[in-house]
């Protein structure tokens, strides 16, 4: 029983057949967090007491018989979803003492299913970031290795999973922060169709792309984890009262003559040329087992990074403008006058990464530009969307990299804002358009796992996961363990 590397699957499995506890399994993990965590710094906050009082719960529901597919599964929470009572601090010193007085229906539905969160997992700050070396609570370290960076902005959810502290974890993709760090920490992630997921209790950053997805081990446990993840919630006005397939139910479902489109645009800007050999390879494993590649373009996906920078900085202004100094959150120490209260307050408790969005978002919103930049990249996101929209009248799935290098050195790109933003150049078009995606392992490139992203039509996770798990079949990529956490 390797619970090391055991999937929710597996893990399944031990717990109806009586192998172990949901107590023993929680204290397994816990034990994991106190011994490697110091090096990895994935956990901001951990909840030990709730979470093996969850555990009892669980092991009684399973004697009984009456055990979901998550019942006594440990799992981590990307600290953007609020929980009543726990600390919740977006990765800010903003938010580092705030204590959330409701629960996220994200989190509500784990629960609900009878998932055992062991804590709340570090962040860029307010989920901005590609590194996730913007966090108030310090850098998290890729257990892959330890000199390099996890992805961001939900590098704690990757590197908790992938080091073993876990047995998988929720993160939010606003540009590719799901996607960007399963695919440097060697996991499968998914960002689901905008709506698939509701967003109510999840603090926002770019509310009309933030969505939350199931980072893990395979497809088939994001399959389990979006089964119970998905759904209508009528708190939130964006959520999509549209069924939850039985993602799992089709999982094995043959992929012969599946159409695969393929854009050489994602050859063509920037792609480590190890990267990209390694995605001819999976587009070569994926035609072996009967799929169709299919050339497609995707004419104004040049134009995503920039339209991103404009449209998400301008909508984490709005958001942000909430945190005042006079409500909740950081206050700053005897402010002299109100306007002394919020300038110090804002300008002491954000970080540098998020005070420059901010201005960005607000110059872009600005009377005078707002035409200028927020209604320019609006309409480019629309031409981003309808190229995906007559992609998907040919194909069925389109794939490529996930990201253009592996994981890169702390510190690598800190002085380059492009430099890092460019990251996320092969994500951001997706998150645009609001289409699935997810990254799955596809290979080592200098002993460092590199992700191939799938993309898909609106609504269809279904054929993404069922795609992923044929591929995951037939290749050992996801069942690679990181070396830095045995």
């Amino acid at each position: 029983m390797n619970l090391r590397s055991a999937t929710i699957a597996e893990l399944r499995a031990f717990l109806d057949r009586g192998d172990i506890s949901a107590v023993e399994l929680t204290d397994y993990y816990l034990d994991r967090i106190d011994r490697f965590d110091k090096s990895l710094n994935t956990y901001i906050t951990r909840t030990a007491d709730t979470a093996r009082a969850s555990a009892i719960a669980a092991d009684k529901v399973i004697a009984q018989g009456k055990a979901t597919s998550l019942t006594g599964i440990p799992i981590a929470e990307k600290d953007l979803f609020c929980i009543e009572g726990t600390r919740t601090t977006a990765g800010s010193k903003m938010l580092a003492n705030f204590k959330a007085p409701y629960t996220a229906t994200v989190s509500t539905k784990l629960a609900n299913a009878g998932a055992i969160t062991l804590g709340k997992t570090n962040m860029d700050e307010f989920a901005m970031g590609s590194s996730n070396e913007n966090s108030y609570f310090g850098p998290v370290r890729n257990p892959w290795d330890l000199n390099r960076v996890p992805g961001g902005s939900s590098g704690g959810s990757a590197a908790a999973v992938a080091a073993g502290l876990c047995a998988a974890s929720t993160g939010t993709d606003t540009g590719g922060s799901i996607r960007q760090p399963a695919a440097l920490c060697g996991l499968t992630g998914l960002k689901p169709t905008y709506g698939r997921i509701s967003r109510w209790g999840m603090i926002a950053f770019a509310s009309s792309l933030d969505q939350a997805g199931p980072m893990t081990r395979s497809a088939e446990d994001a399959a389990i984890m979006l089964e119970h993840m998905a759904g209508h919630d009528p708190q939130d006005s964006t959520a999509l009262a549209e069924p939850v397939p039985a993602y799992t139910s089709a999982l094995n479902n043959d992929i012969k003559g599946l159409r695969i489109g393929v854009c050489q645009a994602f050859f063509d800007t920037d792609l480590d040329a190890e990267v990209a050999a390694k995605t001819r390879e999976a587009l070569r494993v994926l035609e072996s087992l009967g799929a169709k590649l299919i050339d497609i373009a995707l004419p104004h996906m040049a134009y995503s990074l920039g339209a991103y920078y404009v449209i998400a900085p301008a909508e984490c202004s709005a958001n942000l403008a909430r945190f005042d100094g006079i409500r909740y959150g950081y206050r700053c120490e005897n402010p002299e006058d109100l306007q002394d209260l919020y300038t110090r307050s804002r300008g002491e408790g954000f970080g540098q990464e998020v005070k420059k969005r901010i201005l960005v978002g607000t110059f872009a919103l600005s009377a005078g530009y707002y035409d200028a930049f927020y209604g320019r990249a609006q309409r480019v996101r629309r031409l981003i969307k309808q190229d995906f929209v007559e992609a998907f009248n040919q194909v069925d799935v389109i794939v490529g990299p996930t990201t253009p290098t592996p994981a890169f050195g702390i510190g690598a790109k800190a002085e380059s804002g492009v430099d890092m933003y460019l990251q996320d150049i092969f994500t951001i078009s997706a998150s645009l358009a609001g289409v699935p995606a997810m990254s799955i392992p596809a290979g080592l490139v200098a002993d460092l796992p590199i992700g191939l992203q799938l993309i898909g039509n609106y609504l269809d996770e279904a054929t993404l996961l069922n795609l992923a798990h044929q591929f995951q079949q037939a290749t050992d990529w996801h069942t690679l363990i990181a070396p830095e956490a045995p």
